[in-house]
Parts: C-alpha cells; structure tokens; sequence
C-alpha cells in the first residue's frame, strides 16, 4: 500500500513549551518534524535559528525538516547540520549557485531539498532533480502559517509526480514529494493522489487539543489513496 510522512510544523506550535509541543506530535505518531526558518528578508516573518533547533532536537528521535526561507542560504547549512536537522530544504531564488548548496547539504550528511514557492516554474529542476531527496512544493505563498491552500497546486504536483517517477525509475535513489500549505484533513487525500509523499501540516494538528486524533483522521483520508512504491527507508 502507498505509504505518506505526515510532518507537523513548529511554526504553528506554541513557542513557550515546544518541547512539550514536540513531545506530543511524536507520541501523537507524526513522521517527522516540519521546522520553518524565516530571516525577514527572504519572507515577511521571523522565527528561530540553529540554536533552537539543537536546542529541542533531544525530545523526539522523529526526522527534523528543515526548510530554509533566508537569503542567504549556504552559511545557515552546517550550522543546522550540526544542530541536528535531517533534511534541509532551501529556495533555488535564495542561492546564487542552486547545485552548489545541493552538493553543501549533502556534505553535511543532510537529505537535500528545494522548495517551490507557488509561482517558481519545475524548470529549475532540469539539471539538479538527480541530486535531490526532496522536493518541496509551497501550496501557499512563505512567510506566514494558516493560509488556505492554493488550488492551482494540484496540477504542479501531477506534473511533478510524473519527472520524479521517471527520474527514480532512472537513478533507482527515492525521491519524495512535500507540500506545505493549507493542508488538513479534508484536503489531503485530493493532494496526495495529485502525487504528494510528506504532508506538513501546521495549524491542522497544533490547532487542535487531540493531535492524535487530528493525526489519525488525516491518515484514515490518506488509506483511501492508491498504492504508491514503499516510502519506509526515508523515515
């Protein structure tokens, strides 16, 4: 059966308890932890560095997520490495050499990823899709959590799906695809048979009191998707 990463992101957690917000995502069975950099530059918002990455990253064994949206990119990449993020993701208009910051996260021992903003065409995947775990697609515009998802999404994502399955059956290296944005549990399963792997889910889950249950009814609409090939080893 198709198997999908359900990633609740901090930026919708409450900042003053996140390791108890971590703590409860991780027994509520989240698949990784979505973690949103924002420099106030890049995007009209702040959030927290490498140091709060390190410093919460001992309350859950779950993937950390990282997703870059600062300009520049490259001097942040060690610096959440060695805070413990897992995947990296950073915007190809934010790095002035997109393969060389590709290569940058993968010396650091980090999955590599690149995020889509709603209006960056797949055309910037031409030369660097082979080098990639991740594609980040945005279904809303960075900078701000509890936006509604943008529709149009979904024919990016089914044109999407089709170069990574292509590309996977080429080079035989999984490669998933993540959208953020406006997900929640009545949308979901539209998105994933669009061709989505790895959900991140903000408000969806930290907006509610039961994030189990919030977690469970969007995995019980993902059960009524198809079969899709074995996602297990990128958990």
């Amino acid at each position: 059966m198709r198997e999908f990463l359900i990633a609740p992101s901090l930026l919708s957690a409450d900042f003053a308890r996140l390791a108890d917000e971590i703590r409860d995502v991780t027994a509520a069975g989240a698949d990784w932890i979505h973690f949103d950099v924002m420099d106030n530059h890049y995007v009209p918002n702040l959030t927290a560095g490498p140091l709060v990455c390190s410093a919460i990253r001992p309350y859950t064994t779950l993937p950390f997520d990282v997703h870059l949206m600062t300009m520049p990119v490259d001097s942040l990449v060690g610096a959440f490495a060695e805070a413990g993020a897992n995947v990296i993701s950073f915007h190809p208009e934010a790095s002035l050499h997109v393969h060389r910051t590709i290569e940058l996260i993968r010396s650091h021992g980090a999955r590599a990823g690149l995020a889509l903003n709603p209006a960056t065409p797949l055309a910037v995947l031409d030369h660097v899709l082979d080098l990639l775990d991740v594609v980040l697609v945005m279904s809303v515009n960075p900078g701000f959590g509890g936006q509604a998802f943008i529709a149009q999404t979904l024919d990016k994502l089914r044109l999407l799906r089709k170069r990574v399955d292509a590309t996977m059956q080429r080079t035989g290296r999984p490669l998933l695809i993540e959208v953020d944005g406006g997900v929640k549990a009545s949308n979901i399963a539209r998105i994933a048979e669009a061709g989505a792997d790895v959900f991140v889910a903000g408000s969806a889950v930290f907006g509610t009191s039961d994030r189990a249950q919030a977690i469970r009814c969007m995995r019980g609409e993902l059960a009524t998707v198809g079969e899709h090939a074995d996602l297990a080893a990128m958990k």
